[in-house]
């Protein structure tokens, strides 16, 4: 959850660009790219998922995946490209068959996933996750070490100061935009420290990561995104390289895989996969959980009263807004509960269903504190869960206490748009009030 040639002509994401494009909710109004049914895909198994990615004003976020199970087959094949997937992909919605894909790398690779380098032409690999086990685990334990719980605990008096420095600049002005002001700036410069990027780069990092990940479709912008991301890593490589220095980024460049130096390849793909994976999801999940905090003043007023509740309320957050579903690689051709997938299909892990599954979660629409297990999808799962998913927990328990902690009971602010989209663009703008 835990990025080369430029693009011909530069997009510049500036404030006021931000301002203007954010709400348009790029490819969730019914745009989806789309593809050719393959000729092995009987036409009685197409379904639409276009309508499970509408903006809602509803409560819960992911409402149209409601009623899923009970009315679509397990497996169906989405014409759709979503989920990273590169073409149309078999659908898994039930918690267990997302689970089996996610456990089973040998028939379900990881291999061709998160490939934006493919868009500069370039053909190194996004490391650790486009890499399946047993080579896998050799990259996870050069990287393990600084996602760890006691690195964790080390980086957290850094963390709260990022975090509280960022409320100074609202608190007394009884509002905010906590998706832009906050949300969207205080996972980045966790990132930016823990790799040892310079503070100054931020700005140019956001319009890069706004550009790639929110541009669905537009290829020159997407391409102008990870190109610029890409150039910038390489350069700052070569900085660590003359330069070793106590930050991720060094490790990398002077770290050993089964005992040999990082090849450039190796590096670079590790280094751009971090910048990518780093900026983008804390702040999705932020803003919406915030967002449901405004829908529900109890719950609210409970956290604040109780804050030793708020771990166990991040991690239902997270249960019930999972903003990213994962596709995988199919190795060989087999069956799947009646679906002949073949060597070369993608399969999408619909985690945006499978949080939701009733076999496996009790009331799974409604927000418990008490679910006595709580093992969802948002961070994927098998192998390739996530690597900073230590890191993602801590800064959401940190964001959500400290917010609590320092701002008065909150609300929207009156007129402001309350709708909400069930993917990784979620919210780009959430104004609340409160009384200064």
């Amino acid at each position: 959850m835990i990025g080369g040639k430029l693009a011909a002509n530069s997009y510049h994401m500036t404030e006021a660009t931000m301002a203007s494009e954010a709400p348009v909710q790029t490819n969730l109004g019914g745009t989806w790219p789309t593809t050719e049914r393959p000729a092995h895909v009987p036409p009685e198994m197409v379904r639409d998922t276009v309508v499970y990615y509408q903006p809602t004003t509803d409560v819960d976020v992911f409402s149209a995946t409601a009623g899923m199970h009970e009315t679509l087959p397990r497996v169906f094949f989405s014409l759709d490209k979503f989920g990273g997937a590169m073409e149309g992909s078999w659908v898994v919605t039930h918690y267990d068959d997302i689970r089996d894909v996610y456990q089973n790398a040998e028939l379900y690779s990881s291999r061709e996933t998160a490939n934006f380098q493919q868009m500069l032409g370039e053909t190194w690999k996004m490391i650790p996750i486009s890499i399946d086990p047993p080579e896998h685990g050799k990259y996870r334990l050069l990287l393990n070490p600084w996602f760890s719980p006691k690195a964790i605990n080390q980086m957290e008096p850094r963390i709260r100061a990022t975090i509280n420095d960022l409320i100074d600049t609202f608190i007394d002005k009884g509002e905010c935009d906590v998706a832009y002001d906050f949300g969207r700036l205080y996972p980045v410069r966790v990132f930016m420290d823990l790799m040892g990027f310079p503070a100054e780069k931020l700005e140019e990092f956001l319009q890069w990561e706004y550009a790639l990940l929110h541009s669905y479709g537009d290829v020159q912008k997407m391409t102008w995104g990870i190109g610029s991301a890409v150039a910038y890593c390489r350069e700052y490589i070569e900085e660590v390289r003359a330069r070793p220095a106590n930050n991720l980024t060094s490790h990398i460049v002077h770290g050993k895989v089964d005992g040999r130096p990082l090849t450039e390849d190796e590096i670079i793909g590790a280094v751009a996969f971090l910048w990518v994976g780093g900026l983008d999801t804390v702040a999705a999940t932020t803003s919406l959980m915030i967002r449901r905090l405004c829908f529900d003043q109890a719950l609210q007023t409970k956290l604040r009263d109780n804050p030793a509740l708020i771990p166990d309320a991040v991690e239902e957050f997270l249960r019930l807004h999972p903003i990213v579903n994962s596709p995988r690689l199919v190795t060989r051709d087999h069956e799947l509960h009646g679906a002949k997938l073949k060597a070369g299909d993608w399969v999408s892990c619909f985690n945006s269903a499978g949080n939701f599954d009733e076999a496996e979660f009790s009331d799974p629409r409604e927000f418990r504190l008490d679910r006595p297990s709580n093992r969802h999808f948002t961070l994927a799962g098998g192998a390739h869960r996530c690597l900073g998913s230590h890191l993602a927990r801590r800064e959401l328990r940190i964001a959500l206490g400290e917010f609590l902690r320092r701002v008065p009971q909150f609300d929207f602010k009156p007129g402001c748009d309350r709708a909400a989209s069930p993917g990784l663009i979620a919210m780009p703008r959430l104004p609340v009030v409160w009384k200064a």
